[in-house]
């Protein structure tokens, strides 16, 4: 057997051993335990914020998904008993169907879990995090939670994330109900929480590259890349090309509020409760060092918070050929 956990009671000055089971208890799975661990999301990691419950991918649902500071989700899958060594082939064929989802869908599953918009929970779970400064999804990781672990998987666990550096690992709960009728709920990690933490900061982790300085493209480049970037079929193209810059061209600054409000304006089936997330991923194109050719066009400032962009505004002198680029891109 691999992990397992005793308890023990003191009861009138001596050791009595605890042994129980959500089963013997009445407990479910699905009904108590999912539930506890969805309110209580720290006893998976400090990290973690839930966004999902039963969502379901291509080969079944996720008991939970959730989403850490740094913008990696994270795969929960939970057993009422041991965790045996199919549960991380079955957590790993989810997390391979997750790694494709864009950030537009995992703000679906958000919001119909918790009726709030991605990026609203997300800065409330992580009130210090740059939001748009990270590549959501671009990594995923894997906690199985179960009451005792076979000796064969905490050894896989062990050796993917020492030798390959696989976010993987399995908390290994314990249920007690006293005599006196408390119900307890304890952990134990396959790898501590300090370690697991440790090795995703020394992770050399890709990170795209941010930057605020404008591109110095003569008009020929310049509109080359206009015509190129806003030609692209990818959401948030189209976006900026339908929504954003029409927006600007209209008149001299777009605040924050305006910008969300421009998506409203464009389709009624927008909720501007939920284009703030949407303006975060047009905030973070628009911060990529390769897309200089953006900033050379678009001004911005940052009047509230260093890491939220607003007053947004097209340069006047590129005006004119802005203007040229969505007739043409209009007429393709």
């Amino acid at each position: 057997m691999g992990t397992e956990i005793k308890t023990w009671q003191i009861i009138d000055g001596r050791l009595t051993v605890i042994d129980t089971t959500l089963k013997d208890a009445g407990r479910t799975e699905p009904y108590d335990l999912e539930p506890w661990l969805a309110s209580n999301p720290e006893i998976i990691g400090t990290d973690v914020m839930i966004i999902g419950r039963q969502v379901m991918t291509k080969s079944g649902p996720i008991d939970l998904l959730g989403v850490d500071r740094s913008g990696n989700t994270v795969i929960i899958e939970i057993k009422r008993a041991e965790l045996p060594r199919e549960t991380l082939a079955q957590a790993i064929d989810y997390a391979s169907n997750v790694a494709e989802w864009t950030i537009e869908r995992l703000s679906e599953i958000c919001t119909k879990y918790s009726n709030r918009a991605f990026e609203e929970a997300f800065a409330e779970s992580f009130p210090d995090a740059d939001m748009e400064n990270l590549n959501v999804n671009s990594t995923q990781r894997i906690v199985l939670v179960g009451f005792s672990i076979t000796s064969s998987l905490e050894r896989m666990i062990e050796w993917l994330s020492d030798s390959y550096g696989v976010n993987v690992n399995a908390v290994v709960l314990s249920y007690v109900k006293t005599k006196g009728g408390e119900e307890l709920l304890t952990k134990t990690s396959v790898i501590s929480e300090e370690m697991e933490e440790e090795r995703r900061r020394n992770k050399k982790k890709f990170e795209i590259p941010m930057s605020d300085e404008p591109g110095e493209h003569n008009p020929t480049s310049l509109k080359k890349h206009l015509l190129d970037y806003l030609g692209r079929d990818k959401v948030t193209n189209q976006r900026m090309r339908e929504i954003i810059f029409p927006a600007l061209l209209r008149t001299k600054v777009l605040t924050r509020d305006q910008v969300k409000k421009a998506f409203v304006d464009f389709d009624s089936k927008y909720d501007e409760s939920k284009v703030g997330h949407y303006l975060t991923l047009v905030s973070s194109q628009m911060g990529m060092t390769k897309n200089d050719f953006l900033r050379q066009v678009v001004a911005y400032e940052y009047p509230r918070h260093h890491w939220e962009k607003d007053n947004f505004s097209i340069r006047e002198q590129y005006r004119d050929l802005v203007k040229e680029v969505l007739t043409e891109l209009g007429k393709r």
